[in-house]
């Protein structure tokens, strides 16, 4: 029979930096209600310190669109989905939309919109 081995004497499971931002990335895509067609999906970076995760997302959105609306439903999913599978605590999410698409420029480099 195999002596059994204390909890605390087992090791530590360490979840890398690049998968958290994975999930945090992943998180961000479900929490929108509209990909835009052309435009990059969400990007996360994080900072992971013990088992604290800061997070930040870079994202862009179809134009018009509630944007706070949108930014705060990606910040509880990120937050959630973080939590629930990395196991880790998120005390900041912060969301960055970097560009919007409007369907009226949509194949348009410039000019006037009528």
């Amino acid at each position: 029979m195999a002596a059994q081995v204390a909890p605390a004497e087992r090791g530590a499971t360490r979840i890398a930096d690049r998968v958290v931002a994975k999930i945090a990335a992943y998180a961000a895509r479900e929490a929108l209600d509209v990909v835009p067609a052309d435009g990059a999906p969400p990007h996360a970076t994080v900072t992971v310190h013990h088992d604290t995760a800061r997070v930040h997302v870079s994202l862009e959105l179809e134009y018009p669109v509630d944007i706070g609306a949108q930014c705060a439903a990606v910040r509880r999913q990120v937050e959630e989905r973080v939590r629930t599978l990395a196991g880790m605590e998120v005390p900041e999410v912060a969301v960055e939309v970097e560009r919007l698409h409007s369907a009226h420029t949509r194949g348009t480099d410039r000019g006037r919109i009528r």
